[in-house]
């Protein structure tokens, strides 16, 4: 089996490490592998596991990129894949215009994956019009069958997306060395009770429900001490001077701490006592939240979208209404009283995602050979 994957490109984001675990699994279950997109710093990763990649300005949004479609076209043609998997609203275009200049018999088939909220118009229809079209979550079905009439419930595949546990393991410690290398750049973090925000510094992830919650516990819980993890676009630059202002003037300096962007998310997860989702939107999974619970740390969320889904599953008592913040406030309170057990987790395996993602294309396949 061949199949093509279209992004626009490889830098960084749940999109693209989830077209690298797909690529990944393909290889190893003796597919072929191609994936088309802008490029970027993944692609090295991406043919150093055996796929091929392709170059294509496939990444704007702008009539320029209409002219990618002839050459599209001539790739598709080129490679004669059995699947085309179109994860972004651009690429999804681009290709239905490249398939459009190919003999049907000849055209591969088409899926494509929702992995977002997108603005409800027919820029985002797109992404609904393919033979089989997977949403990442149950939040994410919804979203389809309320605001895409014309895509048949049966065409809507729901795959979960998956952590690999290996990477996560239930119990994780970070090295003694490294939590004495943070110690040393962050001492204000030694022997406190840590409550993690992870995530971009944007308007979206509460960092403003943060800084209240930590405000109301500082008078009782002295060692409560916040560490916002996740780094600042420099377009979001005066976002972040603004919390950093809003933190100086309650007082809370040396009560929260930003750590910026890091790789060693794992680290943070496991070395925090409790982590947040407090999303000001319902996020279209959580693999954040999935990750803190699969080392063992609890997490504590707002009950909408994905991270209600994971939190229902594997972690109910960490489900507070949305927008409640006294009951936020109280839950934070009752897990620093009485430390909570988080089981090891089972479900949403990155092996299955694969293994229902490539079932998806064999039954496609298998499909049309019936006909």
């Amino acid at each position: 089996m061949k199949v093509m994957q279209l992004l626009p490109e490889l830098n960084s984001g749940g999109v693209e490490r989830g077209t690298l675990e797909i690529a990944r699994a393909l290889v190893a279950g003796g597919h072929q592998s191609l994936v088309i997109s802008n490029g970027g710093r993944l692609v090295a990763q991406l043919e150093a596991e055996g796929s091929t990649h392709r170059q294509l300005a496939i990444h704007k949004k702008s009539l320029s990129s209409l002219w990618q479609i002839r050459p599209l076209r001539k790739i598709i043609e080129q490679y004669q894949p059995d699947i085309v998997h179109v994860r972004s609203r651009v690429p999804a275009w681009l290709t239905h215009f490249a398939l459009r200049g190919i003999p049907v018999e000849k055209r591969p088939h088409l899926i494509s994956t929702v992995h977002g909220f997108y603005s409800v118009n027919r820029y985002s229809a797109i992404m609904t019009q393919a033979e089989k079209v997977i949403a990442v979550s149950d939040s994410v079905v919804k979203y389809i069958t309320d605001h895409y009439k014309n895509c048949p419930a049966k065409d809507i595949v729901r795959i979960y997306r998956g952590i690999d546990p290996k990477a996560f393991p239930h119990g994780y410690q970070p090295s003694g060395q490294w939590i004495n290398h943070q110690y040393t750049l962050f001492p204000q973090l030694e022997n406190k009770f840590l409550i993690c925000l992870p995530g971009r510094i944007t308007r979206l992830k509460g960092h403003e429900t943060l800084i209240e919650l930590i405000e109301r516990l500082q008078a009782d819980y002295p060692d409560v001490h916040a560490i916002v993890v996740g780094g600042a676009d420099p377009k979001k630059k005066a976002y972040l001077d603004e919390l950093e202002a809003t933190i100086q003037n309650r007082g809370l300096r040396n009560k929260i701490t930003f750590v910026g962007h890091t790789s060693e998310i794992r680290e943070w997860l496991a070395l925090s006592h409790i982590v947040l989702s407090l999303s000001n939107q319902a996020e279209t999974f959580g693999r954040t939240a999935l990750e803190a619970l699969s080392v063992g740390t609890p997490v504590i969320g707002w009950n909408r979208g994905g991270v209600a889904e994971i939190l229902s599953n594997l972690y109910p008592q960490g489900l507070i209404e949305v927008d409640d913040r006294e009951a936020l406030f109280d839950a934070v309170k009752q897990h620093i009283n009485h430390p909570q057990h988080v089981e090891p987790v089972t479900k949403f395996s990155l092996d299955e995602m694969c293994h229902e993602t490539i079932k998806l294309y064999q039954f496609v396949l298998d499909q049309n050979k019936l006909k």
